[in-house]
């Protein structure tokens, strides 16, 4: 699976773009790179330049991949949710429901004001998996992996500028250069909220950088606390959140 999205569009934490800008492609190269590498690639085409892409080429059959996309909400899954029973039930959905068509429901929910913060949204899904969730409408960026890293996500920024988040990490370094890091694990990433590890929501999310290669890790700090994370209610909506 396959992300870019320019500049305008998602905010990844500072720590991301610490490095200079300069290594790896553009965005629209990117997208070629991935098709030539990937002949069976399905390509979505959002504004500005902002594209998802999905393919089953060398998919482990234990962590396929899907896409789906419902009232412009698009979404790449990634992996198996040992739940999934369970949350068709909870939101209400049929047994053909899919895992992406889960996280979307869940997003929507969330959008929308529900009574409780994204952290405990993503801490109830039990499995493998990883995705990349863009609402364009909003627009929203959502990301998360689960707790164990057990399907690789990784982000890095492009040489324009562009955010890539990919699960190949011969495509993230061939679109990134050395300019990429992988997802934490337990992690979600909200473009208006910020980088958050759903196990841990009150402990901040810091980017340290090695020094035997100059790129960034991100790890729960259990030293720092955030006063307060973003919840939903009547008077705001999580995703515009600050």
């Amino acid at each position: 699976m396959l992300a870019v999205f320019e500049k305008s569009v998602s905010k990844p934490p500072k720590e991301l773009l610490t490095l200079p800008l300069g290594g790896g492609n553009r965005s629209e190269e990117i997208i070629e790179i991935f098709r030539s590498w990937r002949s069976d690639a399905t390509c979505h085409h959002l504004s500005s330049g902002n594209f998802l892409a999905l393919s089953h080429q060398g998919e482990n059959p234990a962590i396929p991949r899907s896409v789906v996309v419902i009232d412009d909400i698009f979404c790449i899954f990634s992996g198996a949710l040992h739940n999934t029973c369970e949350m068709r039930r909870y939101y209400g959905l049929s047994r053909q429901t899919t895992e992406a068509m889960i996280i979307v429901e869940a997003y929507k929910v969330l959008r929308d004001r529900a009574p409780y913060p994204p952290d405990q949204v993503v801490k109830e899904l039990q499995g493998k998996f990883a995705f990349i969730l863009f609402d364009s409408k909003a627009p929203t960026l959502f990301l998360s992996r689960d707790r164990d890293g057990s399907v690789q996500l990784y982000w890095g920024t492009a040489g324009d500028g562009s955010l890539v988040c990919t699960d190949d990490p011969n495509v993230i370094s061939a679109a990134c250069d050395k300019h990429y890091t992988p997802f934490p694990p337990g992690c979600i990433f909200i473009d208006r909220s910020g980088l958050m590890s759903f196990d841990h929501p009150l402990n901040k999310v810091r980017g340290v950088m090695r020094e035997e290669d100059g790129r960034v890790t991100f790890k729960v700090d259990p030293y720092t606390r955030i006063p307060t994370i973003p919840r939903t209610g009547s008077a705001a909506n999580w995703a515009n959140a600050v």
